[in-house]
Order: C-alpha cells, then sequence, then structure tokens
C-alpha cells in the first residue's frame, strides 16, 4: 500500500464532502439532536484555506483514505494558554480501518500546530464512541471534562 499524508487542496472537496457524510452517519446513533436529512458540520472550503486551520489527507494509490483537520481557536480568558489546537473531522474509509491512518492524520496535524506555536491540542469525543476514545487515548489524549445534556421537553416540571 502506497501512502502519503498530505495537507489537503480545493481539489480534493468532493472527496471530503463525501467523508463529511460518513462522519455524520457514524456520529447520528450517539447523538439524538442531530437534524435528519443532509446536513454539514464543517466548512471545509473554509478550513483548507484558511491560515489558521490545516486539512490533511491520506492518500492511498492516487484515492483519499482518511481526513483530519486542526483549527486555532481563541481559548477562554482565565486558561493558561491563550489558544487551542481544535481538532476535528477525523475520519478513515471503511477499508482503511484498524490500518493507523487515524493516528498518522493526527501526527500531521499535531506538528502543523507545534509550526503555528500551539501546544494545547482538544477535540471532543461522544462518550459512548468507544472505538474513537480508544484511538484518541492510543495518541495520547486524555479524558478532561464530560458535557452533559437534559432534554427537558416531555419532562413535567410541576
Amino acid at each position: 500500500m502506497s501512502l502519503i499524508i498530505r495537507k489537503a487542496t480545493l481539489n480534493d472537496l468532493p472527496v471530503l464532502l463525501e467523508f463529511e457524510q460518513g462522519v455524520i452517519t457514524a456520529e447520528r446513533p450517539f447523538d439524538p439532536t442531530i437534524k435528519e436529512g443532509t446536513i454539514h458540520y464543517y466548512d471545509i472550503n473554509e478550513l483548507i484555506t484558511s491560515p489558521h486551520s490545516a486539512v490533511f489527507v491520506a492518500e492511498s494509490n492516487g484515492n483519499i483514505v482518511a481526513s483530519g483537520y486542526a483549527k486555532i481557536k481563541t481559548d477562554r480568558h482565565y486558561l493558561k494558554h491563550a489558544y487551542q489546537g481544535y481538532l476535528g473531522f477525523m475520519f478513515v474509509s471503511e477499508p482503511y480501518r484498524g490500518k493507523r491512518l487515524n493516528k498518522m492524520i493526527i501526527d500531521a496535524l499535531l506538528k502543523w500546530c507545534k509550526t503555528q506555536n500551539i501546544f494545547e491540542i482538544r477535540l471532543d469525543v461522544y462518550d459512548d464512541n468507544i472505538p474513537a476514545i480508544k484511538a484518541y487515548e492510543k495518541v495520547g489524549f486524555k479524558k478532561h471534562m464530560i458535557n452533559m445534556r437534559l432534554d427537558i421537553e416531555n419532562l413535567d416540571l410541576d
């Protein structure tokens, strides 16, 4: 398998838009608040062209098979760091899963963050998405904070 990790270009947009739908399909079972039908999480064009973000892809024999992005975000004023690198859009095509492509993409994103002098890296993952959590833990991420929700539409509050 000939494999290249590289920055995405706008020519990659059609495949990346398909990957985005793959991410959404994978996450829908974990999140009942996601709208039905075709939606978009990301402005992939912006992520590719902005100097404050980078999209990396894994290419095998000329085909894009994995993706991920890092985006520099201003962080909360009370934290030790002013900015964070936020990772997202982690996707690996089905036949290529289990081949450490996610790690290769994350490594490229982390290197890019370091070149931007960004050292605090964050990402979000659904608590029930155990395979994703394990993959992130393998590259050094640790659970930090839990985001909780409550749907009170049908809750009797009297």
